[in-house]
Parts: C-alpha cells; sequence; structure tokens
C-alpha cells in the first residue's frame, strides 16, 4: 500500500452558506463549486468540502482534534487581529515554552478547530528531547 499526501479536508456544517463565507474570509479559499448542500474549495493547492448535514452538534464536550495550517510569526498579530474583526471564536488555548513558538486556535461556526502555527514539527522535536526525558524517540 501507498499512502500519500492529504486528499482532502471534509467538514460537516449546519449551515452551507455561512460556512462559504466563514472559509473564504478567514482562509481565503477559493470557492471552486456549490451544490444545494456541499461547497468545494481550493487552499493553495488543497481541496476543502463542507456537506451540510442536519445532526446534533454539541459544542460543550470539545477535544483537542484540531487541524493546523503554518503561519510565519510576523503574521501572527495580523491573522489574530483578522480573526477578531471577524468575530471568529478564538480558543484560549495552551501555555507553551518560547522553543514551542505560537499559535493561534480558533472555531469555525460549526464547532471545527482550526491552529494557525509558528513552529515545525523539527521545532517540536528539539524542544520535547531537550525537555521531555520520559520521551522515547525512534529516529
Amino acid at each position: 500500500m501507498n499512502i500519500q499526501n492529504i486528499n482532502h479536508l471534509c467538514f460537516s456544517v449546519s449551515d452551507l452558506d455561512r460556512s462559504i463565507k466563514f472559509y473564504s474570509d478567514v482562509f481565503g479559499a477559493k470557492i471552486l463549486v456549490k451544490g444545494r448542500r456541499l461547497a468545494y474549495f481550493d487552499l493553495n493547492g488543497l481541496w476543502i468540502a463542507l456537506n451540510q448535514e442536519d445532526v446534533v452538534r454539541d459544542r460543550e464536550n470539545r477535544t483537542y482534534t484540531h487541524i493546523a495550517f503554518t503561519m510565519d510569526i510576523a503574521d501572527y498579530e495580523g491573522l489574530l487581529n483578522k480573526l477578531k474583526s471577524l468575530q471568529v471564536e478564538i480558543l484560549p488555548g495552551r501555555e507553551r515554552d518560547v522553543r514551542d513558538k505560537h499559535s493561534i486556535y480558533f472555531l469555525d461556526p460549526d464547532g471545527h478547530m482550526f491552529e494557525f502555527h509558528t513552529g515545525s514539527l523539527q521545532d517540536r522535536l528539539d524542544y520535547y528531547r531537550a525537555e521531555k526525558e520520559h520521551m522515547i524517540f525512534y529516529e
């Protein structure tokens, strides 16, 4: 089996038009097609699909599940201000060591969690190697 890169991200949404606006405004995603209950976007080569479903949504029992996108540290304040101006729900996030870089956690209108993060996988591994003696590294 040869699993390759991410094919697409699909999100169940409660209001297709509201979500189309969110993904266009927040991410700058380019809408490619809209149906009665679905929409497809291109986000710098990443296919994002939205499917409107009538299901119970529970925002009270949140997990740490999220999708993270890389941002430059120079863009941190600008992105934070943009999210605030769009009245996006921003989450407090966790306390971080400076070596763990900076993040902004936020929700889409249906409670899907996203992160804009300034660090890389290598940054995280280097930090854990230096500070987390209980961790086992397989390199």
